[in-house]
């Protein structure tokens, strides 16, 4: 098991997959046929208008898109501490009870949106993104994959709100970089940069 870690998230080198022993170069492949599996799925049920996002079913996006790599974790709360981004997260017991209620927030968030027509419709949809992804990844509810978990969640919901997915750059060291920095300022209670990348990610997106 996978204990304490000063890793980035999906940095980790995996020796221990359904396939064996394989290099880290074979496993990257692998980790985007599981993102595009995942995404597959979540793009079946948004033809489900009434699908919520429950502990339940995040568990099952995890399973999934990873659980053919990882059949012993995916798709399982992670039962150990760990470490990410130089920060601990939440003790594991806390985890079933925080995704619950992050679930519950998310519900009420999207209650409460103004009407597509008023001009702060896509403003407070960013920021409700911006909250959640930080919120997940700060929970880290999995022992690896809660960024990539987030981003096709957050893919989700802006289907479910009838707008476009979007692709938030991770791939190449300075996107990431400057993902992370987000994050890092979002631990803080500054979402500004977070909410900058979304909001021009999406803006793209609807162009």
């Amino acid at each position: 098991m996978k204990r304490s870690s000063t890793k980035p998230q999906g940095a980790t080198s995996y020796k221990e997959t359904a396939f064996g022993i394989i290099p880290r170069s074979k496993l990257l492949q692998l980790e985007i046929e599981g993102t595009k599996r995942g995404l597959d799925y979540i793009g079946r049920l948004t033809k489900d208008k009434g699908a919520a996002i429950t502990p339940e079913f995040i568990c099952r996006v995890h399973d999934v898109s990873f659980g053919w790599i990882f059949p012993r974790w995916a798709g399982k709360y992670r039962t150990t501490q760990v470490t990410f981004s130089g920060k601990e997260a939440p003790p594991s017991f806390q985890v079933p009870e925080l995704v619950i209620n992050l679930c519950k927030d998310l519900a009420e968030r999207l209650t409460h949106l103004p009407s597509k027509e008023n001009e702060r419709f896509i403003i407070e949809v960013v920021s409700m993104l911006a909250w959640f992804q930080h919120r997940f990844v700060f929970i880290h509810p999995f022992r690896d994959y809660n960024g990539r978990t987030a981003r096709m969640l957050t893919i989700l919901i802006l289907l479910k709100l009838n707008l476009p997915p979007i692709e938030i750059k991770v791939e190449k060291d300075r996107d990431r970089k400057t993902y992370l920095t987000a994050m890092q300022k979002a631990d803080n209670g500054d979402y500004s940069l977070l909410e900058r990348l979304i909001s021009d990610t999406l803006t793209e997106a609807l162009q």
